[in-house]
């Protein structure tokens, strides 16, 4: 008998897992504290290991209608826009089985909620304005209290509920998340109203002394996506994730940077403020399922965005969870649902702890001052592509 799934966020990583696990037979609820289904941010990236999942979910066409595909990464020096090295990602479907794409975190959301929605039966619930209060498990089962007083029991609890997680709170009580001194200052902006020089069709990373700037095509190349990340105090509110940001204020922090990065930037109409955190990365798998409670994206393991998988690693989560869901229900196994867990805990946590440990060095690397900047640049002239790909990320998995 395949459990009754209960899911704690209407994120991405929380749409995902109950896709994975609807597909899997189980009987799934999932309880979004937000009025109504919906994703703010901008831009991200989807690495072949991302892709590879979502394409096996059947998602392949959904996506060709509202991804962009780039054609090359590149690494280029802020201060005089020098090219450093250069990624070409057409071969990236014959070596990894799927391509590399950037979305609009909105058009990922949107996806995911209308397939879930097209396929919403007596065997799913999709429940908006539900916010998760406390919950308990026993050897049987676990209940959840919500904060307007609704009760539900269920076998297993997933806590996909982001970053400031309630159910991590209950689970683990480590503590809020850390903040890791750097901003990020967010921005789309239609190429069509941005000068030839500006538009783009590839992956670019500025990198500078204590800053980097990225930008990409999303939507299907129509909006570019432009992300600038600083180092910084944080606002006074760092729970809340988005706060309005000037021009002016990032033009300061760029003054000695190259005319052409200075001229997107000054191109774009308005940027929104976000300030990073993050956790220590994943220990072990006690961290990430304990009796019928398990973690997933960033209620689990929040990482820094330096290597374009914080919504990757959420997917991946919910696809093994999903695999040995539908593993038990092939086998015709009677389900312990600890022990299940434990195994998905046990397959996950070393992935994403080694995620979150490079994608925090990375943010260090791009960052670099003086000599040991002139070093990195040095070795990605030298190097190049065999510095910027990824073999044991976008093959894993």
């Amino acid at each position: 008998m395949l459990p009754d799934v209960l899911i704690a966020g209407g994120g991405i990583g929380g749409l995902a897992a109950a896709l994975a696990c609807r597909r899997a037979g189980c009987r799934v609820r999932l309880y979004e504290r937000a009025a109504e289904f919906s994703e703010v941010g901008a831009g991200i990236q989807l690495g072949p290991n991302v892709v590879r999942v979502l394409q096996g979910w059947g998602l392949e066409a959904a996506l060709a209608q509202v991804v962009a595909r780039p054609d090359r990464v590149w690494a280029r020096r802020a201060a005089d826009g020098a090219t450093l090295a250069s990624l070409p990602l057409a071969d990236f479907p014959q070596r990894y089985g799927a391509p590399y794409l950037c979305i609009h975190r909105a058009d990922l959301h949107e996806l995911l909620l209308n397939v879930l929605q097209r396929e919403q039966a007596d065997s799913l619930w999709l429940h908006a304005g539900r916010a998760l209060e406390t919950y308990e498990a026993s050897a049987d089962s676990v209940r959840v209290r919500f904060e307007d007083g609704l009760e539900v029991e269920g076998d297993l609890l997933i806590g996909a509920d982001g970053l400031w997680s309630r159910v991590r709170a209950q689970l683990l009580g480590d503590g809020p998340p850390r903040g890791t001194g750097h901003l990020a200052y967010r921005a789309l902006v239609r190429q069509a109203e941005l000068p030839a020089a500006l538009r783009s069709t590839c992956v670019t990373v500025w990198l500078g002394p204590g800053l980097h700037v990225v930008q990409y095509p999303v939507r299907g190349g129509d909006w570019l996506n432009v992300v600038a990340i600083v180092e910084g105090a944080a606002p006074a509110d760092p729970a809340h994730w988005d706060h309005a940001a000037s021009t002016a204020e990032l033009q300061a922090r760029l003054v000695d940077a190259c005319a052409l990065l200075r001229e997107l930037v000054a191109a774009v109409p308005s940027w929104r403020l976000w300030a990073l955190n993050d956790r220590p990365p994943v220990q072990g798998a006690a961290q990430m399922a304990q009796s019928r409670v398990a973690l997933l994206g960033d209620a689990a393991h929040p990482m820094r965005p330096y290597l374009a998988q914080g919504a990757g690693m959420a997917i991946e989560d919910a696809a093994e969870l999903g695999r040995l869901l539908g593993q038990a229900r092939e086998l015709g196994a009677l389900i312990d649902t600890p022990v299940l867990l434990q195994r998905y805990a046990l397959n996950r946590w070393q992935r994403n702890a080694q995620v979150q440990a490079r994608a925090a060095r990375n943010g260090r690397i791009y960052h670099l001052r003086g000599p040991v900047a002139w070093v990195r640049d040095a070795g990605l002239r030298l190097l190049g592509a065999k510095l910027m790909d990824q073999p044991w990320l976008y093959g894993g998995g």
